[in-house]
């Protein structure tokens, strides 16, 4: 089986949280002090839920046939061989999905559930796998072991292919307590929630799951913490809310879904723009409106001296003469030796860059030719 998408975006965007964690989770405790963690696990409430054991499960799969033998006596011979796939002892094998087993189950004597997995493997969209193949799973004659069951294994699927907003509403209303696989439901409604931003159940998700730490699939545990710290952090109508809206916009888009629901988000996204912009603006004219009332009275200057806020002739009260000094008509007017000459050079040289030294030096020949008026 592929990586999930989504989990890996996850994995990638949070590696830095996943560090910090590690670090915090390898932190011993302060010696002679007793151990936090331990005391907070006996507070903890117990575990909502419960993970089915493998006889739990087989038992309701062998109610299931037994169902399906009293409806069918003629398939004798079928529903032997997929009861031998579920032995009374646990086969041993670590890379066994119980909810795909249960479902491998289902489609081997229901071509309904046959066809239905065909068509997620042929590339249909969950929606219209959804509307063509799922209406009879309302119906009242299915069994509520394999309705929910199947429900939870497309709601999976729909996951794995980016498409969240379908998947949610086949595992929105499962029930963990009566699931084949409760740990796959509440990860993947959560990871649905967390991208639609449905934070405050999102959170609800999460923290059920994590009431079997320990207990579930490792993956699940690592990934569902990053989750809740990441959607516990978002704020709404900040700019993290708004890339992310504007994230799922693109997802939309790509799997060629330019609908109303689409259109709506769009719209939402928009609309925060122009609050985030006008509070921009208001906040710079409250600036503005304080700069100006701080500088106004006193002719362009505060009592403090604070300078004008804009170019304006002042109000002084001066006559505007400027005393007038004699610096005689002698021909050695703006001329230096030689020496206090190259000195003021190199001066120059040394604190400003090199063309100022050539046009200073261009200067003083002209001022020696006669080409320079004094």
């Amino acid at each position: 089986m592929e990586p999930r998408r989504f989990l890996r975006a996850i994995l990638n965007t949070t590696l830095g949280v996943l560090a910090v964690a590690g670090q915090i989770a390898m932190a011993a405790p302060t010696h002679g002090q007793p151990d936090a963690d331990a005391a907070d696990r006996d507070l903890e409430r117990p575990p909502s839920w419960s993970i089915p054991s493998y006889p739990e499960v087989r038992r309701r799969m062998n109610g299931w046939l037994d169902a399906v033998a009293l409806a069918d006596q003629a398939r004798k011979d079928e529903i032997a061989a997929v009861r031998e796939a579920w032995p009374e002892q646990q086969p041993v094998d670590p890379a066994a999905d119980v909810l795909d087993h249960v479902m491998d189950s289902f489609a081997r004597l229901d071509t309904r559930c046959a066809a239905l997995r065909q068509s997620m493997v042929d590339g249909r969209t969950a929606a219209e796998a959804a509307a063509a193949d799922i209406g009879w799973l309302n119906g009242p004659a299915t069994d509520p072991f394999q309705r929910d069951t199947v429900r939870l294994w497309l709601g999976r699927e729909c996951v794995r292919r980016d498409r969240f907003d379908e998947g949610l509403p086949l595992l929105a209303d499962l029930d963990p307590t009566t699931s084949v696989d409760p740990a796959t439901l509440l990860f993947h409604r959560a990871a649905c929630q967390h991208w639609l931003l449905e934070s405050d159940v999102a959170i609800e998700s999460l923290d059920r799951l994590l009431e079997r730490s320990g207990e579930i699939p490792v993956r699940y545990e690592r990934v569902a913490r990053l989750l809740r710290a990441d959607i516990a952090a978002l704020e709404d109508e900040s700019l993290d809310h708004i890339a992310r809206r504007m994230r799922d916009i693109t997802r939309r888009l790509d799997l060629g879904r330019p609908g109303p629901k689409t259109l709506a988000v769009q719209d939402g996204v928009i609309d925060s723009l122009d609050k985030m912009i006008k509070a921009i603006e208001q906040q710079q004219q409250q600036q503005q409106q304080s700069q100006s009332s701080g500088g106004a009275g006193g002719g362009g200057r505060s009592g403090n001296g604070t300078p004008m806020d804009d170019s304006r002739i002042a109000g002084g009260k001066g006559a505007g003469e400027v005393t007038k000094r004699d610096l005689g008509d002698s021909d050695g007017w703006g001329k230096l030796p030689p020496h206090e000459r190259e000195e003021a050079l190199q001066q120059i040289g040394r604190e400003f860059p090199a063309h100022y030294r050539e046009a200073i030096e261009q200067y003083f020949k002209r001022l020696a030719s006669g080409e320079e008026k004094r």
